[in-house]
C-alpha cells in the first residue's frame, strides 16, 4: 500500500539524476520534480522520466510545499551552498559524493540539519552493494580467519573533459571524485582504519592515479590502487582480494563474482542490482519519509571525506629512509 505523497526534485540535470529517477519510480507514492538553471532541460527530464513538475531555478524547487527532499546532483563546488538552502527551506537532502568540498563543511550542515530538524544523506551507493554486504559478512563471521591484507584494484581509463578537469569545481582529483567510492568500500568491510599514506604516481593536475595504504585497528592493512588514466583490458574488469590468517576471498572488483576459500567456502554471481542504487534507495525512501537515519548515515560519509583528505595530506609526507646504502 502507498504511503502519503512523498515529493523528491532533483537540483541538477545529468546522467546520474537519470538513473536515480528511474529507480525511484518503483516506490509507491513518490513524486519526481526536476530543476535545472535550463527550465527547457528540466521540463524535457520530467517528460521523459515522468515526473510531476519542473522547475527553472533550484530555489523554486527548494520553495514548492509539494518538495518534501531535494537531491542534489551537481558538481561539488555548489553542494554546500543548495544543501544549506534545501534544509533552510524544512527540506530533507540527498547529496550526491563527494558530498562537500571539505570535511569540515559537514561541521556546518550538521548545525543547519539539526536547527531545521530534518535528514541529510550522502548518496554513496557503494555502501549498498551486494559485494560489499557480502565481504562484510564474510569478514565478521570469521570465514577466512583474521583479516590480514584487503588489496582493491580500481584501474579504467576515464575522460575528464567536463567540469571534474576544473580542480574548483570538482575538488583535487579522481580519489575526490569517484575513489571516495572505494575509500568507503574499504572503511566499511572490515575492522576500523586507524591509518592513511598516499602516493601519486605523475604529476597530471588535477590528479588521476593514487595509490592508498590503510593501517586497520587489527594490524591489518589495506591497498587501493585508483586511477583514471590506465587503459586496462576489458573496460575495468579486475581481480581483488582480502587474505586472512585461514582463507582468501577473491572478487572481481566490480561485483562480477565473489569466491571464498577458507573456513567456509562461498560463491556469489552478480546482482540485478550490482551497483547498490536500488538498495540505497530502499534504505533512504523510507528513512526520509519517517525522518530517521538510514544504514548509511551522516557520520560514516563525513569520515569517508576525512580519509580522502587525509591520503592527500599524507601526499608531503617524508618517507625517505636516512643513510640508506645499497
Amino acid at each position: 500500500m502507498a504511503g502519503p505523497a512523498f515529493g523528491i526534485a532533483f537540483l541538477g540535470c545529468g546522467k546520474i539524476t537519470v538513473g536515480h529517477a528511474r529507480r525511484l519510480k518503483s516506490h509507491d507514492g513518490v513524486s519526481l520534480f526536476f530543476a535545472s538553471r535550463d527550465r527547457a532541460k528540466a521540463e524535457e527530464y520530467a517528460k521523459r522520466l515522468g515526473g510531476a513538475g519542473a522547475f527553472g531555478s533550484y530555489e523554486a524547487a527548494m520553495r514548492d510545499p509539494r518538495v518534501d527532499a531535494v537531491v542534489v546532483a551537481t558538481p561539488p563546488h555548489l553542494h554546500l551552498e543548495l544543501t544549506l538552502g534545501a534544509l533552510a527551506a524544512g527540506k530533507h537532502v540527498v547529496v550526491e559524493k563527494p558530498p562537500f568540498m571539505r570535511a569540515a563543511d559537514f561541521d556546518t550542515v550538521r548545525a543547519a540539519r539539526d536547527a531545521a530538524g530534518r535528514r541529510v544523506f550522502v548518496a554513496e551507493n557503494y555502501f549498498y552493494k551486494p559485494l560489499a554486504e557480502a565481504m562484510r559478512e564474510v569478514l565478521s563471521s570469521g570465514a577466512i580467519g583474521e583479516l590480514r591484507i584487503l588489496q582493491v584494484n580500481a584501474l579504467k581509463l576515464q575522460a575528464t573533459t567536463d567540469w571534474r578537469a576544473d580542480p574548483a569545481v570538482g575538488g583535487p582529483g579522481a580519489l575526490f571524485e569517484g575513489g571516495i567510492h572505494w575509500v568507503n568500500f574499504m572503511a566499511n568491510v572490515g575492522p576500523e582504519i586507524t591509518g592513511v599514506q598516499a602516493f601519486r604516481p605523475g604529476k597530471s593536475e588535477p590528479e588521476r592515479t593514487m595509490v592508498v595504504a590503510f593501517q586497520y585497528a587489527t594490524g591489518a592493512v589495506g591497498t587501493l590502487y585508483y586511477s583514471w588514466e590506465t587503459d586496462v583490458a576489458l573496460k575495468g574488469v579486475h581481480l581483488s582480494a582480502a587474505y586472512g590468517s585461514e582463507g582468501t576471498a577473491t572478487f572481481e572488483t566490480n561485483g562480477v563474482f565473489l569466491m571464498v576459500r577458507g573456513r567456509k567456502r562461498r560463491m556469489m554471481g552478480p546482482s540485478a542490482d550490482i551497483a547498490g542504487y536500488a538498495g540505497m534507495w530502499r534504505d533512504f525512501v523510507p528513512a526520509l519519509r519517517e525522518n530517521r537515519e538510514a544504514r548509511f548515515g551522516f557520520e560514516a560519509a563525513r569520515r569517508d571525506l576525512v580519509l580522502v583528505e587525509a591520503a592527500y595530506d599524507s601526499l608531503g609526507r617524508d618517507l625517505s629512509i636516512p643513510n640508506l646504502s645499497i
